[in-house]
């Protein structure tokens, strides 16, 4: 009686661990963030700074260099490359993949502050930095185009009404509107015009803001009554600056519209987007670290009904870029190329056996295997990507051979007349050492990429870890589960 006691406890220990293994991987697979590509953080920082007016040799050799110098002292440094232009200059630090972000963000800072006193003093602003990450790539495009409105009018509800709603939904971490700019009244002054009047540009300068002071404007009061008086001195539209007086010359006053054009236009020209041929601006939504791409595309997609009813009506809203139809096609695939291996694997194990209840041994087997490694993918941090599901579909291929060599001699040994207990771990224990060998040797051919190092290195370890798991979860399945059923 004693001892049958730990053979009937096998069964129902084996089938414990089959089952926690199993809703450990379904509750982890619910949990997993899916993104197109390993989360790999770069330790990056992007460095501004501006001058008006400076020639791009000038914030070259004032700007660019002295922090150039400066940062060159920070420790892990891997590359750094300056870009100057027409009164800016930027800085690109990459650091080493090992460098932790924020200690590097304040390291550039101390070195910001210890080159402000090689730099201009004509510098309005100190340089500012910004943490970034290259590998983050746009999730989601919006495209706003229209064949009566302007560009300044769809950017304007683009960024006061559409970046707003976007950014707070779950799962977005930034959005961007790109393409135009805001509204803006432009004036183009005459030089001719202004040398023949004696007008200084300081003189226009000083009218225009003159002319939109935002200022109270007093009151009138009559014994004990009061009265505020209000006036609505903002200009917006640039017929309302025409009439501007600049200056009086001659006893006549100059307007604006006498020394220049005023007309109505955004304020950055340099900027221009295109969707279709046709002009557009552009919305641009990135996701929060850790986020699942899918479920948070299908947020915005729920929320654009709404959004296309709170614009103007002549503003037309579309998809540009949706980066998740790869990533949907991944999953089903792999779904797909399970329930094929696992219909060869029973065809090819009944046509070997001749037995149904052998052949259907290792459909459990295998997606036990691969559904328990979404666990460990959980407590490592991976996320469902394009590396991690092609290693899980490569895996479908090393986890069957386990549970058929285990299965194959079982079998043998109960056509012997061996009796099914007996038979069981008999045969389990004879290919046991068989069965961790070539798992062991499937693992020793990936640890190589383990070992790599770089972008490249980090961007296959999930891959060769979720390979590696799996096949660890399959040879503890093959000589748990297949001996049992």
């Amino acid at each position: 009686m004693n001892l049958s006691v730990p053979f009937i406890q096998r069964p129902v220990a084996t089938t414990l661990l089959t089952l926690g293994v199993a809703l450990a991987g379904l509750v982890a697979f619910n949990m997993l963030p899916v993104s197109p590509l390993p989360q790999v953080e770069f330790p990056t920082i992007f460095v501004q700074a501006s001058l008006p007016g400076a020639s791009p040799e000038t914030m070259a050799a004032t700007v660019a260099t002295p922090l150039e110098r400066s940062f060159s002292r920070i420790a892990g440094v891997t590359e750094m490359t300056s870009t100057s232009s027409l009164g800016s200059t930027r800085v690109i630090l990459q650091f080493d993949l090992n460098r932790d972000i924020d200690g590097a963000a304040r390291d550039v800072q101390a070195a910001i502050n210890a080159a402000r006193s090689l730099l201009p003093t004509g510098l309005p602003n100190n340089p500012i930095y910004k943490k970034a990450n290259p590998a983050d790539a746009p999730i989601m495009i919006l495209a706003l185009t229209s064949d009566t409105m302007t560009k300044g009018q769809m950017y304007d509800a683009a960024s006061t009404i559409l970046a707003q709603k976007l950014a707070q939904v779950q799962g977005i971490g930034q959005v961007t509107v790109g393409g135009s700019a805001l509204p803006a009244v432009r004036v183009e002054l005459n030089p001719a015009v202004l040398h023949k009047y004696g007008i200084g540009t300081e003189d226009v300068r000083n009218a225009i803001v003159a002319a939109n002071a935002n200022r109270p404007k007093g009151a009138v009061e009559n014994g004990d009554k009061h009265w505020q008086i209000y006036a609505n001195d903002q200009a917006t539209k640039a017929n309302e600056y025409l009439p501007l007086i600049v200056a009086y010359r001659s006893g006549a006053a100059v307007r604006l519209s006498d020394v220049g054009e005023v007309v109505d236009s955004v304020q950055d020209l340099r900027n221009a987007g295109l969707a279709n041929n046709k002009p557009a601006v552009l919305v641009i939504l990135y996701k929060q670290p850790g986020a699942n791409i899918i479920e948070t595309v299908d947020r915005v997609n729920a929320l654009l009904p709404p959004l296309r009813a709170s614009i103007p009506g002549a503003i037309d809203l579309t998809i540009a870029l949706d980066r998740t139809p790869t990533i949907r096609a991944s999953l089903h695939d792999v779904e797909r190329t399970l329930l094929i291996s696992s219909g060869l694997v029973i065809m090819v194990v009944f046509l070997f056996l001749r037995n149904v209840r052998a052949a259907l041994i290792p459909s459990v087997a295998v997606p036990v295997s691969l559904i328990g490694t979404f666990g460990v993918m959980y407590l490592c941090g991976y996320s469902l990507n394009t590396l991690s599901l092609m290693a899980l579909t490569i895996a479908t291929g090393f986890v069957v051979d386990d549970a058929i060599v285990v299965l194959e001699n079982v079998a043998r040994h109960i056509e012997q007349g061996v009796p099914p207990m007996k038979a069981t771990l008999q045969g389990a224990s004879e290919v046991g050492f068989t069965v961790l060998s070539m798992s062991l040797s499937l693992i020793a051919v990936f640890t190589p990429v383990l070992l790599m190092g770089g972008i490249v290195g980090r961007l296959l370890r999930e891959f060769a870890v979720t390979l590696s798991v799996a096949i660890l979860i399959s040879l503890l399945i093959s000589l748990t589960t297949t001996p049992m059923m």
